[in-house]
């Protein structure tokens, strides 16, 4: 009697990345990102976070050091890259070895071997999303692939993630980030402009002195030779 074996059904999915690209000098950085953390509390929960070294040069008690206060921050680190190997050890993070941007990670479906395979051509993957509920707080939405068009609003502590363009036709009282993949031509567009943070390709704004008189009108924000610009919307 032949023996039956179970199947093994091993699934890809596409992952956003979150990276941390250290600049010297570290405790400057540091500083700053403290600020960012407390702008934007609770922003690294549950997020997976490279880091990117290719800007510093660090020795390993300096690279010991670096991940140690970012733990410190509750920044958990799950890979690292820019750096050389022989600093590594098996109780600090993995080096991350891949030809492609570390912003997104993707694999491909695995399918059955009886599956039909059908083109890509045929059924594309979707290159936007449409929430039409409100985003609450604690909820996080993440599409890499295109735009984001929210029905509702994003409450205060939500977020919403978009490889393109995110539309809000309520308001915006959470974080928004476009163009996480590397497009900078994003853009985020609201109905009601309250953020905790907009973000655009890795270029992040929050509500101070230049942006509080646009709370509560309708607003756009793009990226022009990576600076973060806003206006209302006419």
């Amino acid at each position: 009697m032949a023996d039956i074996c179970t199947p093994f059904r091993l699934v890809g999915r596409s992952h956003v990345l979150f990276v941390l690209t250290p600049q010297p000098p570290i405790t400057v950085w540091l500083g700053e990102l403290d600020t960012w953390i407390q702008r934007s509390q609770g922003f690294f929960d549950g997020k997976p976070i490279v880091l990117d070294l290719s800007d510093v040069s660090l020795n390993k008690p300096e690279f010991i050091a670096l991940i140690g206060d970012l733990k410190a921050r509750n920044i958990p680190i799950i890979a690292v890259e820019g750096v050389d190997s022989e600093l590594l050890d098996p109780e600090l993070p993995p080096l991350m070895s891949s030809n492609r941007s570390s912003e997104v990670i993707e694999a491909a479906k695995a399918e059955p071997a009886n599956a039909l395979t059908v083109p890509q051509d045929v059924l594309p993957e979707p290159t936007s999303l449409v929430v039409d509920k409100p985003v609450r707080s604690g909820q996080s939405v993440v599409f890499a692939n295109g735009d984001v068009t929210v029905l509702g609003s994003i409450s205060s502590g939500a977020e919403v993630i978009a490889g393109g363009s995110i539309h809000i036709y309520g308001t915006l009282s959470g974080r928004a980030m476009a163009g996480v993949t590397g497009n900078a031509e994003a853009r985020v567009i609201c109905r009601k402009f309250n953020p905790e943070l907009v973000c655009i390709d890795g270029t992040y704004s929050i509500i101070d002195d230049t942006t509080s008189h646009l709370v509560g009108l309708p607003v756009q924000a793009w990226l022009e030779q990576d600076q973060m610009h806003m206006r209302e919307l006419a």
